[in-house]
């Protein structure tokens, strides 16, 4: 397989992530110390009848200590959800700090995400097959998937792998609601008198995944150094052509941090972010109007080119724009039948009359091929499939429709649209990844050892240096809130938006301090593509919201 490997493979294979101070000397040289009784963000009460053996526990950390006796560790690990870089590294740090207890260790790697811990597909990583994937991008090793784990008939069926295989721990790597079900499993486990433990790891590009002690979810940083080495090749492209705008949508459904920690990065003339959207309360014409606004003004001083970053959940971020797709969702449920084999222009004069009167403004206003998306297959909660909507191409149209209303626009207006997505999902991981996600791994085997169950990994003081990073572990349920979920109360990990105000705002407030010289000035900033050697200002470097939000940056 070597012939197969690009030279940079072969190099990263080699590196040697860095790891905290606690971890150095294995597993076992570790002393945990227990902090005080934790609870919920909320619903306090609720949350603790349905997690009655894991509610409660400490926030834990690690200091480096004597070696204690350990006997051999069985662990499996699983991915779960969307690819994010540095998930190998995990299952890495997992590897060699069971390896540190004992060489009779064992790693079990559950195939195709939950679905494999569910059905008992595994397979056994052994040191050749670690080793061909240390530090690279992807999930490929193991591969990932979104089974979810709710059912009684399901967890029975994960007991029955989990003592067949004798282990004594699952790690599942995965998001918010991945470590939800890690949660709910490990309480089922312990309910039943299961030996195994059951621990989560931080997983989410989206950067959505955070608190006071989850500085960061893991690949954020990798994608979305990716992403903006791809709009500061466009931005150049733009002030070197000087005759388009281009429109970028980003990743990021539920949270706009991924659009602004690029726009941190790269400086475009636009930004929309959309909780400021929705906090302003923000109709779609609005929307519109500020953005028209910035290429009306640009035009004027004979600047007829731009680049603007659009977040993917936009859309459902917007007032009238969401009560438009929940009453879509309604409707169509309902009268399915009645539009099946129309024309879209047909479809929206039957729907305008079940919807309510401001909806219907807002389905007119939109253009063909977006009222055609929004009455596509619906997902199967029967729901609008909103991800399938070209967000980009919606702005384009509509602001060219408003730039020509407006009378007096005599610039030029010519738009091309971009979707970066997948590009940054399985890049290889950054130092600050390759080093975090090890960390994390090494961590989860600390917390596996001491039968930890319902705790998640944990490494913070993250921008202060490898030799500050503390590692430890915090109980998932601390996490947790009660939100409706398919119509029914579900206990989930809260999901971290983009702050506009409070302790986490000071990437929001960086951005609004300086998005107005951006839009009238071609501030581009070319970040390049990632670097793995070098000074370690350069290489080692991580990212501004992270900065910003640990007041390691002003």
């Amino acid at each position: 397989m070597s012939e197969n490997l690009s030279v940079l493979t072969k190099a990263r294979q080699a590196y040697q992530p860095k790891l905290p101070v606690s971890l150095k000397n294995g597993a076992l040289s570790v002393k945990i110390n227990k902090g005080a009784a934790t609870e919920s963000v909320s619903d306090q009460a609720k949350i603790k009848e349905l997690f009655p053996n894991t509610y409660g526990l400490p926030v834990v950390q690690f200091e480096a200590a004597e070696a204690k006796a350990g006997k051999a560790l069985r662990m499996g690990v699983v991915l779960s959800g969307g690819q994010a870089p540095g998930g190998h590294n995990v299952i890495a740090g997992i590897y060699d700090g069971i390896k540190s207890v004992s060489k009779d260790s064992v790693l079990f790697g559950f195939l195709g995400g939950p679905s494999g811990l569910e059905n008992g597909k595994y397979i056994e990583i052994d040191d050749a097959k670690m080793d061909a994937y240390r530090n690279a991008g992807g999930f490929d090793m193991i591969q990932s998937g979104r089974t979810k784990l709710e059912t009684e008939e399901q967890f029975n069926k994960c007991i029955a792998v989990a003592n067949k295989l004798d282990l004594d721990a699952i790690v599942i790597i995965g998001g918010d609601d991945s470590n939800t079900n890690a949660a709910v499993l490990g309480e089922y486990f312990q309910s039943k008198g299961v030996k195994t433990c059951v621990c989560g790891c931080p997983k989410t590009i989206d950067g959505d995944l955070k608190n006071e002690f989850i500085e960061t979810s893991f690949g954020f940083d990798t994608a979305v150094k990716t992403y903006s080495e791809l709009i500061g090749n466009i931005m150049r492209d733009a002030n070197s052509a000087q005759k388009y705008w281009h429109f970028i949508k980003l990743m990021g459904r539920s949270a706009s941090h991924i659009a602004l920690e690029a726009a941190l990065q790269t400086h475009p003339n636009i930004c929309l972010i959309s909780e400021e959207v929705k906090a302003k309360q923000m109709k779609l014409k609005d929307v519109i109007k500020q953005v028209a606004d910035v290429v009306y003004a640009r035009a004027a001083q004979g600047k007829n080119f731009g680049v603007a970053l659009i977040p993917e959940g936009l859309l459902e971020f917007i007032p009238d724009v969401g009560v438009l797709i929940s009453e879509l969702s309604e409707a169509l449920a309902h009268h399915e039948a009645e539009v099946e084999g129309l024309d879209t222009a047909a479809k929206v004069e039957k729907l305008c009359a079940w919807v309510s009167a401001e909806s219907a403004e807002v389905l007119k206003s939109l253009p063909a091929g977006i009222q055609a998306q929004l009455m596509l297959e619906r997902d199967s909660h029967g729901n609008v499939q909103v991800s399938l909507i070209e967000t980009e191409k919606l702005i384009i149209e509509m602001v060219k429709k408003e730039l020509k209303n407006r009378g007096d626009f005599k610039g030029k207006f010519s738009a091309l649209n971009h979707f970066f997505g997948y590009e940054g999902r399985c890049a290889a991981p950054s130092n600050f990844d390759a080093d975090y996600c090890y960390s994390l791994g090494f961590a989860a085997s600390v917390l596996a050892l001491n039968n930890m169950n319902g705790y998640m990994s944990s490494v913070r003081n993250v921008t202060k240096g490898i030799e500050n990073w503390v590692a430890g572990g915090l109980p998932i349920t601390m996490m947790m809130n009660i939100e409706r979920r398919h119509g029914a109360d579900k206990p989930v990990i809260r999901k971290a938006l983009v702050e506009l105000d409070g302790p986490m705002s000071a990437p929001f407030k960086y951005f609004a301090a300086r998005r107005d010289e951006w839009a009238k000035t071609e501030s581009y900033t070319y970040p390049g593509p990632i670097q793995y050697w070098g000074p370690s200002e350069v290489c080692d470097i991580t990212n501004f919201t992270i900065k910003l939000e640990r007041g390691a940056m002003k």
